[in-house]
């Protein structure tokens, strides 16, 4: 129970392309030792050739297993399957996307920078040369190493399924933008967030779970306690 008696909502936290659940332990640390209870779930998309559709069907699986309301965060990529997946939920009470995609119907990732869809996508998008300046500027530099070790190649199907409905056009949406973001250009962040119900900014690279995870959750907890109002 918040302040006031008020429930708190479960924090369900959908990783990027390349990553997994681990990607999420140091936030999920400070907010269980906050008092919040916190779910993550691994995208088959991350090293399987699976599409959103797959992607979708495991967030909605983890939704099913909450009991009470939840409050879905997407980082990056995780944005899409989430848009879809909450469509179809009933105990979503709020959608946060942290420098994610939040695409509309018939939108893809590949769509949205302009680059071509192939018409029969096959095996993955292999990790990103350099990935520690690129996902992880403002981590250390052996943590950022350490997780960059961890991605695994991304399915190309991914990035090219397009969006057959979108959560956030009647589930409340809050954007984060990371202000220093060297994967998601905070120019595509700041399009993307005229979609949603209110914007937040803060001053990190890609992986402020990693970087700034006190701050990240002490907004994450505002924006949780905000929607159970």
């Amino acid at each position: 129970m918040a302040a006031g008696g008020v429930s708190r909502p479960t924090l369900l936290l959908v990783h990027g392309a390349w990553h997994g659940s681990w990607c999420w332990d140091r936030l999920r640390a400070v907010l269980d030792a906050d008092g919040w209870t916190t779910r993550s779930v691994d995208l088959p998309s991350a090293g399987q050739e699976a599409g959103v559709r797959d992607d979708a069907r495991a967030v909605l699986d983890e939704l099913a297993r909450i009991d009470g309301p939840a409050v879905v965060v997407a980082h990056s990529y995780g944005g899409i399957p989430v848009s879809e997946a909450v469509a179809e939920a009933d105990n979503v009470s709020h959608l946060v996307y942290l420098t994610a995609y939040q695409l509309d119907v018939g939108e893809s990732l590949l769509g949205y920078h302009g680059a071509p869809v192939p018409p029969e996508p096959h095996g993955f998008q292999a990790v990103p040369d350099e990935p520690a300046p690129m996902f992880y500027g403002d981590v250390p530099g052996a943590e950022a190493e350490e997780a960059a070790q961890r991605l695994v190649p991304q399915s190309t199907r991914s990035f090219s399924d397009t969006l057959t409905q979108a959560g956030w056009h009647t589930v409340p949406s809050t954007y984060i933008v990371c202000e220093n973001d060297q994967a998601l250009p905070p120019q595509n962040q700041e399009t993307l967030a005229a979609r949603a119900g209110a914007v937040h900014r803060i001053a990190s690279h890609h992986s402020p779970f990693l970087s700034m995870p006190e701050e990240l959750a002490a907004l994450l907890a505002k924006i949780a306690l905000g929607s159970a109002g």
